[in-house]
């Protein structure tokens, strides 16, 4: 007979979990002040009004305080998902539960999330990305570089114009009454799903759905993906879309640090050089960049931080995710899904917690232009990180790195133009110094590849025998 107590344990984990989730739910909901004081919608519902949701409570807070409120609840929103799960990985580990010969339902869910992959090792990923290798001519060349250059433009400047929308700009209503989308969290949560569902279509057709590692590895960067994703999304409504933009290029800075710390890695002089060009080039554009909507000395710090934070937790992505395709050699639309899977998990308990769904799709039923942003967001978010991986995987990271430099000044271009940003002189000064320090990163870096395949190419010369004749 099969021993049910252990399958038992799980469930009883689970089960307390969504208590406490509901339980600290309601008691934030309390202690926010959460009154039925919002007006019926319409005359039928006279008499009964409409209770706030969490979501809601926090947004009636002043917007300089409400995103650090908001922050907290998110964070406790993902640990009732990684908590549980540590739980759960330790008394399997303990009681040697993957080890049982009698299986179920629930144990095949468990080893699927907790186990290592074993099949499937015929299947390189790695090479998978990289596909035959077959020689093309010159013209196939440029058609491929062509399209990959309009679709990572056309992809990522659409999502920057449509990000900026939807966390600046006002929606009108039936009423012509206009009012801000505020939940960061719904716009992660729906870039993140459609992403998932992607690539998850795309690995079924491929038959690679089954992960070469253990699917709990990727929880540690998708955690850190969307805090990334909502700090850059919440930095919208502090500062504007160019010192946002201007502010990603910064990031190498944390990713050289996050090197040091998680991959040990080692970096040339130029290196440090550029990455001190950028920071100046930025404190420039700080300095000469305007904002009417935005010129409090708490906005303009709180902007900052927030992207700060961006910057740390996407420096810690990219390096836990180099290690992932280090150790287990999974192709990058094997990592998009499984870190878009466990993306989702979290940004859903978190909008549970807090009531996003009904705040957030309410919104969507009052403002229909909305749905049709939110759903190109998404759509352009997904279609994108699918064009960085072909790109890199066909031409490699230097075309990639100039595209995507390119792209970033011309989003910067349009976000001036669209949504009317001044720049002073001084500011211009800023964004010259930043995509010089790129272009010159891009440069020292082939440069010093060159001169090394020299080196080895002379040493290999010198190694071989000669012939007398």
């Amino acid at each position: 007979m099969r021993n049910l107590v252990p399958d038992l344990i799980i469930c009883f984990i689970v089960i307390i979990t969504i208590t406490i989730v509901q339980l600290v739910s309601n008691i934030l909901h309390e202690s926010l002040g959460g009154n039925p004081i919002v007006p019926p919608l319409s005359e039928a519902a006279a008499g009964q009004p409409e209770e706030l949701t969490l979501s809601q409570l926090i947004d009636r807070k002043s917007k300089e305080y409400s995103w650090l409120l908001r922050l907290s609840i998110n964070t406790f929103g993902y640990l009732c998902v990684l908590i549980p799960g540590l739980l759960i990985y330790k008394y399997t580990r303990k009681t040697k539960y993957l080890e049982r010969s009698d299986k179920s339902a629930l144990s095949n869910v468990v080893r699927f999330c907790l186990g290592n992959s074993e099949g499937d090792r015929g299947i390189d990923g790695r090479n998978a990305d990289k596909g035959v290798g077959s020689k093309r001519s010159s013209v196939q060349e440029c058609i491929l570089l062509f399209y990959c250059l309009f679709g990572l433009m056309g992809s990522y400047l659409t999502w920057g114009v449509l990000q900026e929308k939807i966390m600046t700009q006002e929606y009108e209503n039936a009423d012509k009454k206009k009012v801000h989308f505020k939940d960061s969290q719904f716009l992660v949560f729906t870039n993140r799903v459609l992403g998932f569902m992607i690539t998850a279509v795309y690995l079924t057709v491929k038959r690679q759905l089954r992960q070469r590692a253990p699917l709990y590895k990727y929880s540690y960067a998708s955690f850190s993906n969307i805090m990334s994703a909502w700090f850059q999304y919440e930095a919208l409504k502090f500062v504007n879309f160019p010192t946002q933009v201007l502010a990603k290029s910064c990031k190498i800075i944390p990713v050289m640090i996050m090197g040091k710390i998680v991959s040990r890695n080692k970096y040339e002089f130029y290196e440090y050089i550029t990455a001190i060009m950028i920071s100046v080039g930025m404190i420039f554009f700080l300095t000469g960049s305007t904002d009417e909507s935005k010129t409090t000395a708490m906005t303009t710090l709180t902007g900052v931080l927030l992207l700060t934070f961006y910057m740390i937790f996407d420096s810690f992505t990219s390096n836990w995710q180099g290690e992932l395709f280090k150790t287990y050699s999974m192709s990058s639309i094997q990592m998009m899904c499984g870190v878009n899977l466990f993306s989702t998990l979290f940004t859903a308990a978190s909008l549970y917690m807090q009531g996003g769904f009904y705040s957030s799709l309410q919104f969507a039923a009052e403002h229909p232009k909305f749905v049709l942003d939110c759903i190109v967001l998404s759509i352009s978010s997904a279609v994108g990180q699918l064009f960085i991986f072909y790109t890199i995987a066909t031409f490699g990271a230097v075309v990639f790195t100039i595209i995507m430099t390119l792209r970033q000044a011309i989003a910067i271009l349009l976000s001036c133009l669209i949504y009317k940003h001044s720049i002073s002189f001084l500011g211009v000064v800023g964004v010259f110094i930043v995509f010089l320090a790129i272009f010159l990163r891009v440069y020292c870096n082939q440069r010093l590849k060159a001169i090394k395949r020299r080196h080895a190419a002379a040493d290999a010369g010198a190694g071989k025998p000669r012939l007398n004749v």
